[in-house]
């Protein structure tokens, strides 16, 4: 089993974008070396920019960058990325669909050891609800460096979420990487589990676990929470017993609400693990969290076999 670091494959693939793209620009609020954009200003000084603890200022920097044609990527931790500058990303790039694209590093709990202030469980329900806006959730490192090619591709403002940790790889190797489409990475007949992120990795052990029952569970990852192809979800749950969704950020504005909506007038339960509308907080560890919080695979087979005891 491979493992890598997102954000080492974020900083990598900047990189290798730098290369190929003199117009691509990135801006820091001091921590580079965390969100590992540092990479790119090691290779690129000249397109580098330090902007210092002060995330509404770089975000209105990179929307002027982006006015001259340069393709600008704004790096913080996910909580100040999309809280801190949001009046910036909805005011001022949203707005003009801008070519900014937003790299909120630690993202989740996966900032385990500084607790509420520094774990981003909104951040998926704020930029999904910013009109003109894209959001990347990659499961692993090698879906990272497809998700900032095709962030840099897309002609607008752009969020892309990173986790802190080193996660198991599990996006299939050869599979075909479009926006708005999920992607299954098992198949299965009785429940279909939807994620996105790095909860890939939890819902493909619970998905195991439950086969030891006599469960048969496909798990389906979203590489984009939005936009999502509603005919394709739909698709997806015909003759399921059943759908789970689960997440690692807020029953608010998450992936669980906007699959309840397209299955809207459906027979099908529909059950969600995510966080429940509370802050995080510190832990030794990202696991000890999830395991808090119901978002591990046990959480997650709970929910799998609530739907096939209700079925």
């Amino acid at each position: 089993m491979n493992i890598h670091n997102q954000r080492s494959e974020y900083g990598k693939a900047l990189v290798e974008l730098g290369e190929e793209n003199p117009d691509i620009v990135v801006l820091e609020a001091d921590l580079g070396r965390s969100t590992m954009s540092c990479m790119f200003e090691e290779r690129f000084p000249g397109r580098y920019f330090e902007m210092g603890i002060a995330e509404q200022n770089m975000t209105s920097f990179a929307g002027g960058l982006a006015l001259t044609g340069k393709i600008a990527f704004t790096n913080t931790f996910a909580v100040f990325a999309a809280g801190r500058a949001y009046d910036q990303i909805r005011q001022s790039i949203a707005t003009a669909e801008l070519n900014v694209k937003i790299a909120g590093s630690s993202s989740g709990l996966s900032d385990f050891g500084d607790g509420a202030t520094h774990q981003a469980v909104d951040d998926v329900a704020l930029m999904s609800a910013v009109p003109n806006m894209t959001v990347f959730t990659p499961c692993d490192g090698p879906e990272v460096r497809m998700a900032v090619r095709a962030a840099a591709a897309v002609e607008g403002p752009c969020y892309i979420r990173l986790s802190r940790n080193d996660v198991a790889d599990v996006f299939p190797a050869g599979a075909q990487y479009r926006i708005g489409e999920p992607v299954v990475l098992r198949e299965g007949e009785d429940v279909a589990v939807f994620t996105h992120g790095i909860l890939a990795q939890e819902a493909l052990k619970a998905a195991l676990e439950a086969g030891r029952e006599g469960i048969s569970v496909s798990v389906i990852h979203v590489p984009t929470v939005k936009p999502l192809n509603e005919n394709a979800v739909k698709a997806l749950v015909s003759g399921k017993k059943g759908v789970v969704v689960c997440e690692e950020c807020s029953i608010r504005g998450g992936l669980g609400m906007l699959v309840s909506y397209i299955l809207r007038g459906s027979a099908l339960p529909v059950e969600c693990v995510a966080v429940m509308d509370v802050f995080g907080q510190s832990a030794g560890s990202h696991e000890e969290l999830l395991a808090c919080y119901g978002l591990d695979s046990a959480g997650i087979l709970k929910k799998i076999m609530k739907i096939m005891q209700e079925a």
